[in-house]
C-alpha cells in the first residue's frame, strides 16, 4: 500500500512545534543507530501520554534475526521507564523515499493502541503522517482474545 507523501514535506510540521521537535529527536536518534550490514540507519521517537519522549534506534546483528528496529527500541525504552500510554512516533531514515515501521513493529506498537499517530521522515522531510490504525488494518489487538488458564499436559 503505497501512501502518498503530502505536497510540501514540511507541510505537516506547519504550527506543530511539538511534531517538529518529535522529528528532530528521531534525527538524532538515527546518527546513533548501529547498521554495519545494511547501512540503513533508523531513529524513532515516541511521545508517552506523559509528554515525555523515548527514543530508540535499529540495532543490526551479524544473526540478522536478533536485529531489533528503533521503533521496537523506542517502545521496548518506554516501557521499560513505565509508561504504557502513547501519542505518537516519529521515524526517521536519511532515505529518498522514507520507510514504514516493518510488521513486527506496527504489531508491537498495535499492543498500546492503534490510534497512535505515526510520522515518517527522510531526507526532504516529513513524508507523511497516519494513525497505526490504517498503517495495521485488522490487527490482532489484546481484544482479539479471551485469556485463558493453559491447560497442562494430562490434566
Amino acid at each position: 500500500m503505497a501512501l502518498p507523501a503530502v505536497p510540501d514535506p514540511n507541510a505537516a510540521l506547519a504550527g506543530r512545534p511539538d511534531l517538529a521537535e518529535l522529528a528532530a529527536a528521531a534525527s538524532h536518534a538515527r546518527s546513533r543507530a548501529y547498521a554495519p550490514y545494511s547501512g540503513f540507519l533508523v531513529g524513532a521517537a515516541l511521545r508517552g501520554k506523559s509528554g515525555r519522549v523515548y527514543t530508540g534506534v535499529n540495532v543490526e546483528n551479524a544473526s540478522f534475526p536478533v536485529s531489533i528496529c528503533a521503533e521496537r527500541a523506542a517502545l521496548v525504552h518506554a516501557v521499560s521507564e513505565g509508561e504504557q500510554a502513547f501519542d505518537e512516533i516519529a521515524v526517521a531514515t536519511d532515505a529518498r523515499e522514507p520507510a514504514a515501521p516493518c510488521g513486527l513493529c506496527r504489531q508491537m506498537l498495535a499492543e498500546f493502541g492503534l490510534d497512535l499517530e505515526v510520522t515518517v521522515v527522510g531526507a526532504q522531510g516529513v513524508a507523511w503522517r497516519r494513525p497505526l490504525g490504517e498503517l495495521l488494518p485488522h490487527a490482532f489487538t489484546p481484544g482479539s482474545f479471551e485469556p485463558r488458564p493453559a491447560r497442562l499436559a494430562g490434566h
